[in-house]
């Protein structure tokens, strides 16, 4: 029985189950939407079980494990939501992992897990939790998936994304992005002269008071930053020492950005939400990935992207082009920068 709707025959259902073809088609295209989710939770697990295995320590298998759970939980629900609701899945990984980094390992494991504890652990070759945070997210990780861990795991941004400055007018011009570097030196001096010179190293509730007072140093900072250049994302793009390690393997990182040349009309819908102000579309149109070393795979231009035309994708290259977009001074056009 059919019925008529516009012009065009459509088939009448009577309520009757749908077959188990229709069915297995329809998990065939979830299985397909969460194969990233898939893959991550696998490479989080087979290092925490290599972990465990290799040092004896359950721990690892459930702090990895936990980490990497978690991230393909917010994954998949970017997957599988509808795009409007799509930032609920990363914000929902930046919060599982930012609390537990912060609250669970700082205040019962007793670990600092900011850049100083990991200096302090390196240095007084002690193989701890921030070694091994480090090792994964910020140094050999990025050859695999960038800066993602700036996009969905990190405490930090996990409070600044919450500020009320959703679009960025652009990078600041001039030394704004040295401060990054700066950062970074006086960290590492300040560790290596109190283990080095002073033979102080803080272990037990003194890690804990370290971690406080560099996380609320972290927090009043970019908030601080954020009001004054109105761009929550300006601690990241300036402050933050991390990415020194981070930009070395995102170069190179299999995971990145890609779009359809084809389908781009260059729009700049990518460029207006971007974070961190990357000329997305420069790349596409050049027919490679977004090779920027300030990506943080947020995938907010994927989301906001009308074509469909971006989407996450593995592969091996790499590039030297910062395609970004610098601010424009008091009554100056927008600049581009390469």
């Amino acid at each position: 029985m059919e019925d008529r709707h516009k012009g065009q025959t459509r088939p009448y259902t009577t309520g009757k189950p749908e077959p188990e073809s229709v069915h297995a088609s329809s998990l065939g295209v979830t299985l397909k939407r969460i194969q990233f989710s898939i893959v991550i939770v696998f490479i989080f697990w087979a290092v925490a079980i290599g972990l465990w295995r290799k040092m004896g320590n359950i721990f690892f298998l459930f702090d990895i494990g936990y980490i990497g759970t978690s991230l393909g939980v917010g994954t998949a629900l970017f997957a599988l939501l509808p795009r409007t609701k799509r930032p609920i899945g990363r914000r929902l990984a930046q919060f599982l992992i930012g609390v537990y980094m912060v609250g669970f390992l700082g205040f019962f494991v007793l670990q600092n897990m900011q850049i100083e504890g990991f200096f302090f652990w390196l240095w007084t070759s002690i193989f701890a939790g921030a070694v091994i945070h480090y090792s994964i997210a910020k140094l050999f990780g990025p050859l695999i998936f960038g800066r993602g861990f700036c996009g969905w795991a990190c405490w930090t941004a996990m409070v600044l994304d919450l500020l009320p400055f959703r679009r960025s007018m652009g990078w600041a011009p001039g030394p704004w992005k040295w401060l990054r570097y700066a950062h970074f030196a006086l960290s590492l001096a300040l560790v290596a002269s109190l283990v080095f010179v002073w033979h102080y190293y803080p272990s037990g509730y003194a890690a804990v008071r370290w971690m406080l007072a560099g996380n609320l140093l972290y927090y009043a900072s970019g908030i601080a930053l954020a009001f004054a250049l109105r761009d929550n994302r300006a601690f990241c793009k300036y402050l933050c020492p991390v990415p020194v390690f981070m930009k070395i393997g995102s170069r190179f990182a299999l995971l990145k950005i890609a779009g359809t040349k084809e389908s781009c009309n260059n729009c700049g819908a990518c460029v207006k939400v971007c974070p961190m102000d990357i000329r997305i579309p420069d790349y596409v149109l050049y027919g490679r990935r977004v090779l920027s070393t300030e990506c943080i795979l947020c995938h907010t231009c994927v989301s906001a992207c009308p074509t469909s035309s971006l989407a996450s994708s593995w592969g091996l290259d790499a590039g030297f082009h910062e395609f970004l977009q610098i601010r424009p001074a008091s009554g100056a056009k927008v600049r581009k920068a390469a």
